[in-house]
């Protein structure tokens, strides 16, 4: 095993803490000194990478392959940049990644990285090989969520609602504030047939705790709230019809609706209605959670078509 030179040891420390530029100054010297360096150059490789200098990132692979033409990380990562020049360098990515492979068979990321690149474009002849290839990934890391999130993806390509439904759960079993997982499983849960309006709200709510940057959770709470706002309509429809038995706007046969109605009545029938109505939304709003209370305010602020309906 090589003894790793001193600046090449910074700059990937440097490299980890996202300090592109100042690991470039340590490599450059590094290289000076040794131009024969495959680790500065794969690292320089990834500053490069880092700040989406593609371009220079490729360079920097080929030279550390002319040196090693078999280094893995150097290979592994020559397919991740030319994966980041785009389709046109699509099957270059391809036989850069089976190299890595060939290269290190035990590492899942290389088929991860593999099995997106046969599925991404979706293409009908390359995506069963690219299932295969990501599932190859999960057995050689089960306990890796990126593994399992390459398998959910493949399987959105070919429309599988099973497959993805359950690789989800894995997910969740592994890491529970996983976003995406987090956030289909929430939606399916929400969106089913006799869910009521407070119990999506308090799904969405629930799952904001464990992701809270999550924004189609977000999106998701909001819907749902005002779901909850809509449903205030039901209080006025039953406060309408109360006032009208008030005021005999429903007469029983042979006798006539009191028309017009005094201007007092008017006036009590609407305190009645209001105070049933306040008193009906009022207690629906505190038998929610504070995260869904919390919410209905925030819509009624942001939203002008929450405090309509509302109204």
């Amino acid at each position: 095993m090589t003894t790793e030179h001193p600046l090449t040891a910074q700059a990937g420390a440097l490299i980890e803490l996202e300090r592109f530029d100042d690991a470039k100054a340590l490599l450059a010297r590094r290289l000076a000194e040794d131009p024969t360096d495959v680790r500065a150059w794969t690292r320089l490789g990834r500053c490069h990478q880092g700040t989406k200098d593609h371009v220079e990132a490729l360079r920097a692979t080929d030279e550390a392959l002319a040196i090693a033409p078999e280094d893995y990380n150097a290979m592994l990562l020559r397919a991740y940049v030319l994966r980041s020049l785009g389709l046109d360098r699509r099957e270059e990515a391809v036989q850069a990644a089976r190299a890595a492979i060939g290269l290190n068979s035990e590492y899942f990321a290389v088929y991860s990285l593999l099995a997106e690149l046969l599925c991404f474009p979706p293409r009908q002849e390359s995506w069963r090989e690219g299932v295969e290839i990501a599932e190859q990934g999960v057995r050689l890391a089960p306990e890796e969520v990126d593994a399992y999130v390459t398998l959910w993806k493949v399987a959105a390509v070919g429309q599988d609602r099973a497959a993805m439904d359950q690789i989800e759960r894995q997910i969740l079993q592994l890491d529970p504030t996983h976003e995406i997982a987090l956030s289909q499983q929430t939606a399916k849960a929400a969106n089913a047939p006799g869910v009521r309006a407070a119990d999506a709200a308090e799904m969405y709510a629930g799952a904001l705790a464990a992701a809270p940057t999550s924004s189609s959770l977000s999106y998701g709470l909001d819907r749902a709230t005002y779901r909850l706002l809509r449903g205030t309509r039901w209080l006025a429809l039953i406060c309408l019809v109360g006032a009208g038995a008030m005021v005999n706007l429903f007469p029983e046969e042979g006798e006539a609706p009191e028309l017009p109605v005094p201007i007092g009545t008017r006036l009590w029938v609407l305190v009645v209605m209001a105070a049933i109505w306040a008193f009906g939304a009022f207690r629906r709003y505190r038998r929610l959670r504070a995260g869904v209370q919390l919410n209905v305010r925030s819509v009624l602020r942001r939203g002008a078509w929450s405090r309509i309906v509302l109204a």
